[in-house]
């Protein structure tokens, strides 16, 4: 998303710093990121827009006061994630192993007769999934990667990803069967399909209420591929004392033989997930960008 707001030039200088401030313990560099988080509040007037509409159509029962102060501290969060990115990329195995606390069973996929599916919902700290899989088990995961707008941020983002070797990188653009092929080589797959993608193999299903166009295709590719669904959190913890990543337990009665009825559950469940750390949800992302025929635009 920060690549959004940056030129080329300003994105070489920008990777650079975090190469520069990857050196600072965490506390400090979650400090620095509070603070890039309030100047992003201040400057990023489009995406402060969008969050704040997100809230609206999410929680109309809070009063408008508070809804601008949960954004205000989403914004710290997520500055902080933009920054802390650097450890992901530069700092040494070791570090990354002892910042990241895991919950539950994270070697699930490798005791599991079935192949697994890795639901990852946009938390900010979304991407410390990866050294949490990385470092704590041996099965190699699949990921649909999506190709970022700014050139520089995407090199160094599948860069980043694919420092420990163990994930396989398929493009969007490539389509299913890719994957496909590598979860019957025994690959786990790394899904995060909650956002707007379009109505291509989506509906419209209630995410707090507010239609938003779904992906059906989670539960219909965990049917067919007969894949256990495990759910995987992240929390970043305040203070910079590290991070959390849940390896829940798998979704029980998941996938069934009715993909809208899977996908409203899965909803459900992401709710109260959301609920539980409102802060840190992916707000600045536009949800509710496609509409059911006929209705207006919500931004």
């Amino acid at each position: 998303m920060l690549g959004r707001w940056l030129s080329i030039s300003s994105a070489h200088l920008f990777v650079g710093l975090l190469w520069q401030l990857h050196w600072l313990p965490l506390p400090v560099l979650a400090v620095l990121g509070q603070g890039l988080g309030g100047l992003l509040w201040r400057f990023g007037r489009s995406r402060r827009r969008i969050t704040l509409r997100n809230l609206e159509l999410c929680f109309p029962e809070v009063p408008e006061a508070q809804r601008k102060a949960l954004g205000r501290e989403h914004f710290g969060w997520l500055g902080r994630s933009f920054l802390e990115r650097g450890l992901l990329w530069f700092a040494p195995a070791e570090r990354l192993h002892r910042l990241v606390r895991v919950t539950g069973n994270i070697k699930l996929a490798e005791q599991s007769d079935a192949p697994v599916m890795w639901l990852l919902p946009h938390f900010v700290g979304l991407e410390w999934t990866g050294p949490a899989l990385m470092l704590n088990q041996t099965n190699p995961g699949v990921d649909v990667y999506q190709r970022q707008s700014n050139p520089v941020f995407d090199k160094q983002m599948l860069a980043g990803r694919s420092r420990f070797g163990k994930t396989a990188f398929v493009d969007r653009h490539d389509g299913i069967r890719p994957v496909l092929r590598l979860i019957k080589q025994g690959y786990a797959f790394l899904n995060a399909p909650d956002m707007d993608f379009g109505e291509k193999d989506s509906a419209f299903v209630p995410f707090f209420g507010v239609p938003a166009c779904t992906l059906l295709a989670p539960s219909r590719l965990a049917r067919t591929m007969h894949m256990v669904v495990q759910p995987l959190v992240v929390t970043m913890l305040p203070g910079g004392r590290g991070y959390e990543v849940d390896a829940g337990e798998p979704l029980a009665d998941y996938p069934s033989d009715d993909a809208l009825a899977d996908a409203a559950k899965l909803h459900r469940w992401l709710e109260a997930r959301i609920r539980e750390r409102p802060a840190q949800y992916l707000w600045a992302h536009k949800r509710f960008k496609t509409r059911p025929p006929g209705e207006p635009s919500l931004y």
